[in-house]
Parts: structure tokens; C-alpha cells; sequence
């Protein structure tokens, strides 16, 4: 009885019945629990079903190859959900011109494939063991970049375009603040990819974050003292080329009023910035023999990551430490870990200006770097490829983030 009892309460509060008591004797308390917190109340309103489906919807662009008209109709598509949320969307436009690789003036020798000895572990110069590094695993494949290897023909015929240079744009909306409107927190993902799949989960799945993300912060009945810009970067995968566009372009402008006296700050004081890149594939380094588990492992987590050369390491690693504790108080399936080597992904040009940090489903240097996700820039980053198990993953860096944000940028519910 006493279980039945806790399955509806849990049920009924997370259906968001916060004006009634629960029908359930002693369950005042919990009801009372959540009225009295709005974070709460927010984080009960992601779903998992919505999540799905915006993610799934972006995959039908294949992998939004920046540049290509499959990328542009994407960010057409996220400007069109961001308006009907209720969130204008604005632009940033900037110019892709990649620098002609250099060539050496005489070929370099290929250095020799790395040897491992079945069963044997690599280790660092200390000593420790280097995870994801065993036998028949010595490192991920090279980026696919042939479209012959994508055996669906639709897909194909859709990833065929090539990256033209040129202009580009990137969509990002704002959820102003009522009381110090002259500040905010970034929240961000990168929206192309690359592989000739469909991008599903890099970066899918943090693109449909950000935008669940907009979308219930968005609801008039929800106010914040400080402002939250919700950005979806395009050109990542050439380079960080958007968010160092958007770094450029607007740092010196952070915190002016415009026009003079209006109250309206065009971009507010940057107070934190928070990236999303790839949320779904956690399922444990590879066996001996380069196989992986098919299964999300249950030990698998959130991690959230700083880098310790960045000039306000101590900032972003307080950062890094406050989402871990929201991820504690609101987080229902997954636990998140710090871990101190972000790179390669959108807040890499912020870290220097602002306290940054990166939510991923594994440590970008030391695992995924060494081969744990086998979906990464192939043509099976697809939709299919994944479970509720996994993308219950990436609501739960959804439920992590929401709770961090809402509680810094000082989140109310109008009645």
C-alpha cells in the first residue's frame, strides 16, 4: 500500500498538480514541496516524448553540414519553433572562409600504427590506466566523410551537397529579465553536423535541449531577474567558426544599453556560459576486441566540464560544481561528474571571457577521443540508433541544466 501510495504522489506531482493536493492521504507535503519551488515545477515540464520529437525532427535535415542548403533549412525551421514558443528569434551572420591547408614541402613519412598486445592495457607515463585504450581499440576511426558508406540512399541523395564557403548564420532567442535585464547566462549548442548520417546525437540532442529549454522559459508565466540567451551555433564542426563569429562580434558590446535610456541591453553582460554537445551515448569503453555494449550502462552520467587553462578556470569550475548539485536536487535518472578538459566544442572561445563549461555524455578528450562512441561523425548517428535508455540520458542533462540556470538566472511563476 505504501508503495502504491508513493507512485501516485510521484505520478501526480510531475504532472504538474500544484494548485490542489494530491488525492492521497499525506501527500500534502509533496505537493507543498513543489509549489513552494518553481525550479521544480519547470524541470517537471521536460519531457521525454517532446525531447524525442524535436530531436527526431532535426534528423530529417540529415546532418545539417554547415553551409549547405540541408543546414540552412534547419536553422529555418529552429527559427520557426523558437517563434512559436514565443521566442523571437534574431540572427548572426558572419562569412566561412577556411585557410587552404598547409603543405609540407617535402610528404612526411605515415608514422607507424600503434601496436597493442592482446589484452594489454596503454597507460599513461605515470603509470594510470587510459580508459578506452585496450587491445584491438587504439583510438576512433577517422571522420566518414564518403558518402558511398551511408547505405540509405534517401540519406544519400540528401548529404550529397558539399560545404560551400560563403555567408552564415546562426539563430539565438532571449528570455529578458525582470530585474537586471543587463545580465545574462548563454545556453547553447551547436545545430550542424557532419558524418553523412543524421546528426542525431551530435549535436541533436543538445540542439533539442536548448529549445525544450526555450520553450518553457518562454511561458509569460515564467519570470527570471536575469536574462537567458538560448543559441544554437551553426559552423562547429568547421572549426568553432560560429561561436567565435558571435565571441568577436558582440563581447565588446556586453552590458551597453541601446538606445540610451530604453532598457534594452542588445547583448547583455555575459555571467556564465553553458554548451551542449552530444548527450546520448554512454555505454562504457570499448571490449578488448573493439566490440561495445549495446545497452546505456548503468553507471553511465552526465559530465560536466571545464578547462583548467582557461583564464577563469576557478569561475567555470564553481560553475561546473553548482550544475553537478542541481543535477543532484533535479536530475531523476542519471548522476553528473566534473571533469576538468573541456574542449573542442562551442564554449572553447567563451573561456576566456566568462566562466564556461560543456555538458556531454562522456569526457570529450579522454573518451571520446578513444573510441567510445562509434556513432561519432559516422553514418549510424542515426535516430534509430539509440533508446529510450539513451536519450533519457539527454533529458537528463536537460533536467540538469534547467535546474542550474533557473536558480542562478533567479526563476518565479506569476500566479
Amino acid at each position: 500500500m505504501m508503495l502504491k501510495r508513493l507512485n501516485i504522489v510521484t505520478s501526480c506531482c510531475a504532472a504538474g498538480v500544484i494548485a490542489l493536493w494530491c488525492v492521497v492521504p499525506g501527500s500534502r507535503v509533496a505537493a507543498q514541496a513543489t509549489a513552494d519551488d518553481p525550479v521544480k515545477v519547470l524541470v517537471g515540464r521536460l519531457d521525454l516524448e517532446k525531447y524525442k520529437a524535436t530531436i527526431k525532427a532535426l534528423t530529417l535535415f540529415g546532418d545539417r553540414l554547415q553551409g549547405t542548403d540541408r543546414n540552412k533549412a534547419a536553422i529555418e525551421w529552429i527559427a520557426e519553433a523558437l517563434k512559436s514558443y514565443g521566442c523571437t528569434p534574431e540572427r548572426l551572420q558572419y562569412t566561412y572562409a577556411p585557410a587552404a591547408p598547409a603543405q609540407p614541402a617535402t610528404p612526411a613519412a605515415a608514422p607507424p600504427p600503434l601496436q597493442i598486445a592482446s589484452g594489454e592495457v596503454r597507460t599513461g607515463v605515470g603509470g594510470s590506466r587510459q580508459r578506452g585504450m585496450t587491445s584491438a581499440t587504439t583510438g576512433r576511426g577517422p571522420d566518414n566523410a564518403n558518402l558511398a558508406a551511408q547505405p540509405d540512399a534517401a540519406l544519400r541523395e540528401l548529404n550529397a551537397q558539399s560545404v560551400p564557403p560563403g555567408p552564415r548564420q546562426e539563430v539565438y532567442c532571449t528570455k529578458v529579465g525582470t530585474g537586471h535585464p543587463q545580465e545574462m547566462y548563454i545556453v547553447g549548442a551547436h545545430m550542424d553536423g557532419r558524418g553523412l548520417g543524421e546528426a542525431a546525437d551530435d549535436n541533436g540532442s543538445g540542439t533539442a535541449l536548448v529549445m525544450e529549454l526555450a520553450r518553457i522559459f518562454s511561458d509569460p508565466a515564467v519570470q527570471t531577474d536575469r536574462s537567458i540567451r538560448f543559441v544554437l551555433w551553426n559552423n562547429e564542426e568547421g572549426g568553432l567558426a560560429g561561436s567565435r563569429a558571435y565571441v568577436d562580434q558582440r563581447v565588446s558590446l556586453q552590458g551597453k544599453e541601446e538606445p540610451a535610456g530604453s532598457g534594452r541591453y542588445p547583448e547583455p553582460k555575459w555571467l556564465g556560459m553553458i554548451q551542449h554537445d552530444m548527450l546520448l551515448w554512454d555505454h562504457g569503453m570499448p571490449r578488448a576486441d573493439g566490440s561495445y555494449n549495446p545497452e546505456q550502462r548503468s553507471e553511465a552520467d552526465v559530465n560536466i566540464e571545464f578547462q583548467t587553462n582557461a583564464k577563469l578556470a576557478d569561475e567555470a569550475m564553481k560553475l561546473a560544481f553548482r550544475f553537478r548539485d542541481a543535477n543532484e536536487k533535479y536530475a531523476t535518472d542519471y548522476p553528473a561528474a566534473v571533469g576538468h578538459h573541456m574542449t573542442n566544442t562551442d564554449s572553447t572561445p567563451f573561456m576566456d571571457h566568462v566562466a564556461s563549461i560543456s555538458l556531454r555524455e562522456n569526457e570529450r578528450g579522454m573518451q571520446i577521443g578513444a573510441g567510445w562512441n562509434p556513432h561519432y561523425h559516422q553514418p549510424t548517428d542515426l535516430y534509430s540508433s539509440y533508446s529510450d535508455k539513451d536519450f533519457r540520458l539527454g533529458l537528463n542533462a536537460a533536467q540538469t541544466t534547467l535546474g542550474g540556470v533557473a536558480q542562478l538566472a533567479g526563476v518565479s511563476l506569476k500566479d
